[in-house]
């Protein structure tokens, strides 16, 4: 991939899956979810998913398949990734009289697809680093507080690197993050001569790419803006002016003949953190138009999955949100007709940055103690150690279910048959947003995959249309020996 999608995933490039739902999967009918009654357990293998999607939906909507276990192995690239997913967990699973549902959810989109975010959003941050830091490092502390997360798989070096993250993390010093000045270098040097007229740039790409791929409920001013400045949601008035430490990486650069660590942001900055949560929805009445032009935004779309997500956890039933007058009267704001006083009697919040909305919901102030989590186990595995899985004699035969990232289906061979069960899925990642790649690429990327998993041993489910799939699935059956 290009420059412009980074070296580190922060955020997933297709919208998030639930993977027990057959009818969105139809490969894991193969893997009779819902009538074998000897599989109290579901393992599923995550490779390269860049964040935890998959994970809170499947958890979210598990309640509405059969009751099993499900334990989620995660690998990733780069630490900084298992840190983002264990600060998002701890998050999700906040107790309400911590943080309020619309609250943790304007906190999540914040903290998920801004590059600044207002001063007490990164204040949870440095609050939860400490607590993060206990979680790494004393394992009883973890059981304790976050007993659905297991560490212990992971290297002592990298749970090491892992602290050293999470401390600077809590580090409030702005000079060692100038993430707007490193925004804006990286912009010049991607786009090149192109810099000076990047607005037609951007609006070329949106209309071009993205809208022509199904993602026009992202607006134009949405996404432009994003692409100018790295903020994608700013749910509550207030400045948008402090680095977001939790996008901050590692890379080699070379200098003066010597290699080189650099921290900055190095993540995607053509797609957006719009596509996991902000394009699909099971609220169709978010998608509805007025004079051909969407009503909502993606932000109302991410806020809606988030806030249908938080729910489902802690209540086990379906999101229906509170009613105002004006959809009680079956009426349709627009996006200029929204007002503060209408959102505000939608979600029942203050949406202000004053001190008396924080006084009244200040995790800070509280010892963490997370949300009952049952049958859910999420295991960190050692960065990029797909390879040493079939040489463990645990994995064998293990994974029911196994995801790979579209920068890491190349893993996708034969070699890794030992760990699937006997009849298993495989999901990979399309690269219908990857949006430098014009159609026939994407196609191509569709071919390409299917020569892959044909060769380690898979079934292909066919499609019409591989340039519009979002995910390509496969069906593994390990031949019995006769």
């Amino acid at each position: 991939m290009t420059d412009q999608f980074g070296t580190i995933t922060w955020w997933g490039f297709t919208p998030a899956l639930d993977l027990q739902d057959t009818d969105t999967i139809s490969a894991l009918n193969n893997l009779k979810l819902d009538t074998d009654e000897t599989k109290d357990t579901l393992n599923i293998l995550l490779v390269g998913a860049g964040d935890i999607r998959h994970i809170l939906q499947t958890i979210a909507r598990s309640y509405r398949h059969k009751k099993r276990k499900l334990h989620f192995y995660i690998i990733e690239t780069q630490c900084e990734l298992y840190c983002r997913d264990l600060l998002f967990m701890s998050l999700f699973l906040e107790l309400p009289n911590r943080m309020g549902l619309q609250e943790k959810a304007e906190l999540f989109l914040e903290l998920y697809g801004n590059l600044l975010v207002r001063q007490q959003s990164m204040e949870y941050v440095q609050k939860m680093s400490n607590e993060l830091i206990k979680m790494v490092t004393d394992f009883d502390y973890l059981e304790k507080t976050l007993p659905c997360i297991d560490l212990s798989q992971l290297k002592f070096k990298e749970r090491d690197f892992m602290e050293g993250i999470f401390k600077f993390w809590r580090n409030p010093d702005p000079k060692f993050f100038d993430v707007e000045k490193m925004w804006d270098l990286r912009l010049q040097r991607d786009l090149g001569v192109r810099y000076d007229t990047r607005d037609n740039v951007f609006d070329w790409d949106y209309h071009m790419r993205l809208v022509e791929r199904e993602g026009d409920i992202i607006h134009a001013r949405e996404y432009k803006n994003w692409r100018k400045y790295g903020i994608a949601y700013e749910p509550r008035e207030g400045n948008y002016d402090v680095p977001n430490r939790t996008l901050a990486s590692g890379v080699l650069v070379k200098h003066e003949g010597e290699r080189l660590a650099k921290r900055g942001y190095w993540g995607d900055m053509l797609v957006s953190p719009y596509i996991p949560f902000g394009i699909q929805s099971e609220d169709k009445t978010l998608f509805k138009k007025n004079n051909n032009m969407y009503a909502k935004m993606s932000w109302h779309v991410s806020e809606f999955n988030i806030l249908s997500l938080l729910h489902e956890i802690m209540n086990k039933e379906k999101y229906v949100p509170p009613q105002t007058e004006e959809t009680k009267e079956n009426k349709t704001a627009t996006i200029t007709e929204i007002t503060e006083e209408e959102e505000n009697e939608g979600d029942n919040t203050e949406k202000t940055d004053s001190t008396e909305t924080a006084s009244q919901s200040n995790p800070a102030k509280d010892e963490y103690e997370s949300l009952p989590l049952d049958d859910v186990k999420i295991t960190f595995l050692p960065v990029m150690s797909v390879a040493d899985l079939p040489r463990k004699s645990k994995y064998k035969k293990l994974f029911d279910i196994i995801y790979f990232s579209n920068s890491l289906v190349h893993l996708l061979t034969s070699d890794l048959t030992p760990i699937y069960a006997d009849t298993a899925t495989i999901i990979a990642e399309s690269a219908r947003y990857m949006l430098q790649l014009k159609d026939d690429k994407v196609g191509e990327f569709f071919w390409k995959v299917k020569g892959i998993a044909e060769k380690a041993g898979c079934q292909v489910y066919e499609v019409d249309e591989p340039a519009k799939q979002n995910y390509l699935k496969f069906t593994y059956r390990r031949q019995q020996a006769s």
